[in-house]
């Protein structure tokens, strides 16, 4: 489908009056916290939201741990809520150290593993925080990952994350990628390619996402990625695009014999390696939250994420403002 989203062709104009009515249910939404019918609440620290206006992932995961790096050597003490996609339970629970991707979800393993900040996952992110709260009251600050179209949350500072395809072609859900009408309003435009989407007046800053030089093993230590040039490898994604980690990984001169691209937040409980032996499995550093419970063998090649100085200036200056206007006068 995300073909389709990319031109207004015949399978897209199929879709588009589900699309209008796709709007209309966002916007009855919308429109229920705007009139005050339903109210957004708070937390009591401020909250940053990550997220995007796009179906399909852009990378946003990425940018909450460059966020919360940034923030931690600024200072402060940072906690992190998600939904926690994809995971088996329903209730309002902290990440621990030996929480299993099934129960949290995979991305919010990964932040509390990499960034080792408390994380906290519900469906009701304001429960989340509260949660995380009640638990950690050390943190100061808290970022949501995820959550831009979640009203039930107020915030503070907004920021869209796009990938390289942009709006696509402009439609709504399930004719076009876009989860709401672009543009809309935001505090940061984080963006990957070579151009901001058009219409939003909010400052825009491009990224780049490269490879890690080195990859992972379960036990925390390294290889060099040079050092599997000529090997025989395997390598497997479940992410929303994984032909870009596949090609990513090529580029680092890494010939691949067998690429295996599964669906997003794929569980791999199930899953049989095709990899035949003295071939090295290499994944991604999202799916090694799961996949080194079944095979702790395999090699977690990190993503890294360059963004212009400038962001970081721009979101300090926007904690700024959050805070001046919550000081008494």
């Amino acid at each position: 489908m995300r073909q389709w989203w990319q031109q207004r062709g015949l399978a897209a104009r199929l879709l588009w009056p589900l699309s209008q009515l796709y709007r209309l249910l966002a916007a009855g939404q919308r429109l229920l916290y705007r009139q005050g019918w339903r109210t957004a609440q708070h937390p009591g620290v401020p909250v940053v939201v990550v997220g995007n206006v796009i179906a399909g992932g852009a990378g946003k995961t990425p940018v909450v741990m460059a966020v919360l790096r940034h923030l931690q050597a600024q200072g402060w003490q940072p906690g992190v809520v998600s939904r926690g996609y994809g995971r088996q339970t329903t209730d309002v629970r902290l990440v621990q150290p030996d929480s299993s991707a099934q129960a949290v979800g995979d991305e919010p393993l990964l932040i509390a593993r990499t960034c080792q900040v408390p994380v906290a996952v519900a469906r009701q992110r304001i429960a989340a925080a509260r949660q995380l709260r009640a638990q950690h009251p050390e943190v100061n600050i808290i970022i949501c990952d995820d959550g831009l179209q979640h009203w039930a949350l107020a915030r503070d500072v907004e920021i869209c994350v796009f990938n390289e395809d942009g709006i696509g072609n402009g439609w709504l859900l399930p004719a076009g990628p876009l989860r709401e009408p672009w543009p809309r309003a935001l505090d940061l435009l984080v963006y990957a390619g070579t151009a901001a989407p058009a219409g939003s007046s909010a400052p825009g800053f491009a990224l780049q996402r490269q490879l890690a030089p080195r990859a992972v093993r379960a036990d925390g230590s390294t290889v060099a990625l040079s050092d599997l040039q000529g090997q025989a490898l395997v390598a497997v994604a479940a992410i929303a695009r994984p032909e870009r980690f596949f090609t990513m990984l090529e580029a680092q001169g890494l010939r691949l014999a067998q690429t295996v691209a599964l669906p997003d937040h794929f569980s791999f409980a199930a899953w049989h390696c095709p990899a035949p032996p003295g071939h090295i499995l290499l994944c991604t550093e999202k799916d090694a939250a799961k996949l080194w419970r079944y095979y702790p063998q395999a090699l977690a090649v990190p993503l890294q994420l360059q963004l212009v100085p400038g962001f970081f200036s721009a979101l300090d200056a926007c904690l700024a403002r959050t805070l001046s206007s919550r000081s008494p006068s």
